[in-house]
């Protein structure tokens, strides 16, 4: 078999043989088992092929107190059950007669029911609350990010690999071998490749993968990010996923675009609406709207990423939505029919997908089931408004910093009643630690204006 990556539509029993084929037909000698911590950041444990019948059964145990916002170190026994249609041979990894696979994993319980603090399960739970209203949930991610040079170390430094400008090609575009080499590492893993470009900033890339449910938009997203730090530092650069890693020019956005369908179809469109909108989608939008400023610490959860969401630098941070205005949070694009869907475009390529595609769809869905309205829509060029003018239309800004987010987030209920107990307390204290070490930093902004001054 030449495959290497999972077919789709396949039972359990179908996957497991088509895996053992691939493990034997690929030499797959190294098995890593991944999953995610509260920030979203990847870990891994290693096994043996011999060790596949109890990895797939789940008796792969770990020490959650030793992962940020797992277990306390009482109730520390964790176990790593794998998702089996994550499945896919490392290409970097392939030699003759020898290769490593990996999977990706939720973490259960030792009574085998799904562990809390996972944000995997978070996302489980939120899609098993729109099936309750008969909706499959669809999402696309654009993750856009930085090449730099490494210095002699390997460490990062602050040269960009090229000053290449939004789609130009080479020889501007130094990325573009990069770009290659991370399009077929992805194809190899089973990604669906839609667009491959230089981004607007300098030494600034894109690559689209198509869209897919929550769940699997997900992990595609983890795996995506993994896969191009990994194949950029083959090159000798850093790919850096930091919101805003350079002052005067764009950050990084993550784009999400999400749909709801219900029996097959898009229950986001209706044709003979004027925008070809369904109520559903309006109602979306409203629940957007209503809980914008209380989730974005999930959607933007760095300190660095409020750099981003400053006017200027076309990333949005002005409450609003228009059918097409790029100004604005939250955006339909032009496809219609099954391709109708709803673009936020704050979130940015740090935050966990999995609390991310969580909590918007939570706000839209509650939008749905409160039968909310949608405020009236935007079509001016927000950035160039006046604030008078956004304050005669009820434009409101989004939190300008973490300290801003973390207490909208704590002042409205989206974020307890999608993250739950547990991911809730732990990413409220994390982020309040991460706030505090900034607030009492002296950062070189300070040094280079006060300390000959003064």
């Amino acid at each position: 078999m030449s495959e290497a990556v999972i077919s789709k539509g396949k039972n359990d029993t179908e996957i497991l043989a088509q895996i053992k084929e691939i493990i034997s037909s690929k030499s797959v000698e190294l098995i890593h088992l991944q999953f995610v911590d509260i920030e979203g950041i990847l870990k891994s444990v290693t096994v043996t092929v011999e060790q596949f019948d109890d990895v797939v059964a789940g008796k792969q145990m770990f020490d959650g107190s030793s992962v940020k916002g797992f277990s306390p170190i009482n109730k520390s026994d964790l176990y790593l059950q794998p998702d089996l249609t994550t499945f896919a041979v490392l290409p970097w990894s392939v030699e003759e007669g020898y290769s490593e696979a990996r999977f990706l994993c939720s973490a259960v319980n030792p009574d085998g029911t799904l562990f809390e603090g996972d944000t995997r399960n978070v996302l489980k739970k939120t899609v098993d609350r729109a099936a309750d209203k008969g909706y499959t949930i669809s999402v696309g991610p654009e993750l856009e990010f930085f090449l730099f040079k490494t210095d002699a170390d390997g460490n990062p430094t602050q040269q960009l690999d090229d000053n290449g400008g939004y789609f130009e090609p080479s020889p501007k575009d130094l990325g573009e071998r990069v770009r290659l080499e991370i399009y077929r590492a992805l194809k190899a893993m089973g990604f669906t490749i839609e667009a491959s470009h230089h981004e607007v900033a300098e030494g600034q890339h894109e690559i689209n993968f198509k869209y897919a449910d929550a769940l699997g938009a997900a992990d595609l997203s983890t795996t995506y990010k993994w896969v191009v730090k990994t194949i950029a530092q083959k090159f000798g650069l850093h790919a850096t996923f930091m919101p805003k890693p350079v002052f005067g020019i764009n950050g990084s956005g993550m784009h999400v675009n999400m749909s709801f369908f219900k029996d097959g179809e898009n229950a986001f469109y209706n044709e003979a609406d004027e925008l070809q909108l369904s109520d559903e989608a309006y109602s979306f939008i409203a629940g957007l709207v209503d809980n914008a400023k209380n989730i974005v610490a999930v959607t933007n959860p760095l300190v660095n990423s409020y750099k981003r969401l400053v006017p200027g630098y076309e990333a949005p941070c002005y409450i609003a939505w228009s059918a097409s205005n790029r100004s604005a949070l939250i955006r339909i694009p032009a496809k219609k029919g099954m391709a109708t869907r709803v673009e936020l475009r704050c979130p940015d390529p740090s935050a966990n997908p999995y609390l991310t595609f969580a909590i918007i769809a939570s706000a839209g869905l509650e939008g749905i089931e409160k039968g909310l309205k949608a405020p009236a829509s935007i079509n001016e060029d927000i950035f160039h408004m006046t604030e008078e003018r956004r304050e005669e239309l009820g434009i409101e800004n989004l939190p300008g910093s973490l300290e801003k987010s973390i207490a909208e987030f704590q002042n409205g209920e989206i974020g307890r009643k999608t993250l739950g107990e547990h991911v809730y307390g732990e990413y409220v204290s994390a982020k309040k630690a991460e706030w505090d070490s900034y607030r009492t930093a002296v950062h070189s902004w300070e040094i280079d204006n006060y300390q000959s001054k003064f």
